[in-house]
């Protein structure tokens, strides 16, 4: 049996407290916040505190919080020589307090609260600083998820530039085509299947040969029209300049 300590409460820190509960190898030992109202829902299922000098003894700690606010929390750990990992894409695992063993436990998917994850099929990327902490941290993440790997910190940081592009960026367009649809009265949910489709395919061949459309054609003609039908210039800015991307990609 692992035991961990949850330090955060917000998407991430949700989820994976979700996760290692469902596991039958995993012990949540507590769960810390300091704004303690945010989980005083659990404290009929787990032990919750906002106090870190009470923090119980654990294998690892675990920071679910924002990048900016690991450095401060670290530090503010009571103990010394105890692995301490955070879970984000971005931040160096050197922004953990030398004073712990410090590593990376980075779950590489989009959380919401009000959305149910499958954490057995997030990867969870895997980084420390020591050789002889990457064994347990590979254990633990073993029991809520088939998918894990062994990165270091430029390959993590090059995955969550990516995760930008492929999810916030992606969903970004979404809502853009869903303004173009509700200028016009037309159902949105009519390009669903489309974005099902286009999310398969490239499940199944690369990016670059799945590509299709205009841009790719070099159908002037129509790539002129859709730019009329755009009222909005930011719309347009969008349009031409993923148009250009995509010229650019197939043209070389």
């Amino acid at each position: 049996m692992i035991s961990v300590v949850i330090l955060g409460a917000g998407n991430v820190a949700s989820h994976l407290y979700k996760a290692f509960s469902y596991s039958k190898k995993v012990s949540i030992k507590q769960w810390y916040n300091r704004d303690i109202s945010r989980i005083a829902s659990f404290k009929n299922e787990v032990a919750i505190t906002d106090d870190v000098s009470l923090l119980a003894e654990a294998d690892i700690y675990i920071i679910a919080v924002s990048d900016d606010a690991i450095s401060k929390l670290s530090k503010q750990l009571p103990f010394e020589n105890r692995l301490v990992v955070h879970t984000s894409g971005s931040a160096s695992a050197y922004d953990i307090d030398k004073k712990n063993r410090r590593g990376v436990f980075y779950p590489l998917q989009t959380f919401s609260k009000s959305v149910e994850i499958d954490f057995s099929e997030v990867p969870i990327c895997l980084e420390t600083l020591m050789r002889k902490d990457y064994l347990p941290l590979k254990a633990l993440a073993k029991c809520i998820s088939k998918h894990t790997k062994r990165i270091n910190s430029d390959q993590r940081a090059a995955l969550h530039l990516a995760a930008v592009f492929v999810n916030n960026f992606t969903n970004q367009i979404y809502r853009i085509a869903h303004e173009i649809t509700e200028s016009q009265g037309a159902e949105f949910d009519l390009l669903k299947p489309l974005i099902l489709e286009t999310a398969r395919k490239v499940q199944r061949n690369s990016p670059y040969v799945s590509q299709t459309g205009p841009a790719k054609r070099n159908d002037k003609k129509t790539i002129k029209k859709h730019l009329k039908l755009l009222e909005d210039d930011h719309h347009k800015d969008v349009y031409n300049l993923m148009t250009a991307s995509i010229k650019n990609t197939h043209t070389l």
